[in-house]
């Protein structure tokens, strides 16, 4: 145990002397939660539209001032032309196109029907679909208000009506930052746990030093866990700190125990720390580890669930993601900082971890070639 606490004391003292490593373990992990938290979001806001309104009258500049008045709009042209108006969509200025045709209030007087034309660039289709979201809703309160406006009374009170209140459980603002914040502070303490652990290995093999411990009477395993064991506190420290600001800044609620958050973090690292451990003894210099770790983490991340719902992804891709460990960290995360799952919640996505975690640093540790 002795020989362990020496050789995490002299990594610890590596690591500080270390220029590179400083910058990516304390600064990279807080601008990476700093920005992606507001960057990484579906949420649309300041919708750019523009308005042809050949009606001119006052139920038509209603129904704009509607939309107007909405935060997710900005009215951002105005035009009596559908080509000037498409190209406007075409030059980017505008994400939808809103066409009041002539005579909309006489029809809607009239006739008790009137129609709008929205047109939308779909080039995103997940863009598209809120926008439509957005625009049915405005148009729908807009319905709502001229039916007060103009039904008497009595026949508004005859008028049979469905009541809808809904009610969000676990995020009730609906903020994606609260969906957000979990998802980021995984990829936190996976730079930490893959990238440096990995870099830190085969750091020793460029300066010469790998081979004068392989010759002392350091058993393997104590190398590895004192290689180990300094990213694995490190890495819990920057979740730490990751929730503070989470809890600070962005008002994140933690539910769930805060114990079975770390303890789930310590698990997984585990599982992170292996696979760097693995792949440092595959690659011979830092620049290696990096991209073949960088390689690794970008397809992980993608399929993890984190910007995307797994149930959307194919079936192929579906099965291919129960050897994620990153879709389970994530997933324990979500459930316990905002539902507040228990341990028997999470015992689906927490044993596969521990089975990982075992199986990686076991294949690691027998790859990595030292005398016993």
């Amino acid at each position: 145990m002795r020989t362990v606490l020496f050789i995490i004391q002299k990594e610890f003292i590596q690591v500080f002397r270390n220029r590179m490593m400083m910058p990516i373990i304390f600064v990279v992990p807080i601008i990476q939660l700093l920005i992606l938290v507001h960057a990484a979001t579906f949420e649309m806001k300041n919708i750019r539209f523009a308005v042809i309104d050949l009606d001119m009258s006052t139920t038509s500049r209603k129904m704009v001032g509607k939309f107007q008045g909405s935060p997710f709009f900005l009215l951002a042209h105005t035009s009596f032309s559908d080509k000037e108006a498409e190209t406007e969509m075409k030059k980017g200025t505008v994400d939808m196109i809103l066409h009041i045709p002539y005579g909309f209030e006489k029809k809607l007087v009239k006739e008790n029907a009137a129609g709008v034309q929205v047109v939308i660039n779909a080039i995103n289709g997940a863009s598209a679909g809120l926008i439509n979201a957005y625009t049915m809703m405005i148009i729908m309160d807009f319905n709502r208000e001229i039916l007060v406006d103009w039904l008497s009374p009595v026949m508004l009170s005859s008028t049979k009506n469905i009541r809808i209140s809904p009610s969000y459980w676990y995020n009730p603002k609906l903020n994606y930052k609260t969906y957000m914040v979990p998802g980021i502070l995984v990829l936190l303490v996976t730079i930490i746990g893959l990238l440096l652990s990995g870099m830190n290995i085969v750091r020793e093999k460029e300066i010469g030093t790998i081979e004068q411990i392989n010759v002392t009477p350091i058993r393997k395993v104590q190398f590895i866990a004192g290689k180990l064991l300094p990213f694995w506190i490190i890495a819990l420290f920057e979740l730490a700190f990751g929730l503070t600001i989470g809890k600070l800044l962005f008002n994140i609620p933690i539910i769930g125990n805060l114990w079975l958050i770390f303890l789930s973090a310590g698990v997984y690292l585990f599982v992170i720390l292996g696979f760097g451990l693995l792949v440092s003894t595959m690659t011979n210099t830092q620049q290696q580890s990096m991209l073949v770790s960088f390689f690794f983490m970008v397809i992980f991340i993608l399929m993890s669930g984190l910007f995307t719902s797994i149930e959307s992804m194919p079936v192929w891709a579906q099965n291919l993601d129960r050897v994620n460990p990153i879709a389970y960290f994530i997933r324990i995360m979500r459930m316990v900082m905002l539902k507040g799952s228990g341990f028997h919640d999470i015992r689906n996505s927490f044993f596969p971890l521990v089975a990982y975690a075992v199986i990686i640093i076991s294949f690691a540790i027998r790859r990595y070639r030292k005398v016993s």
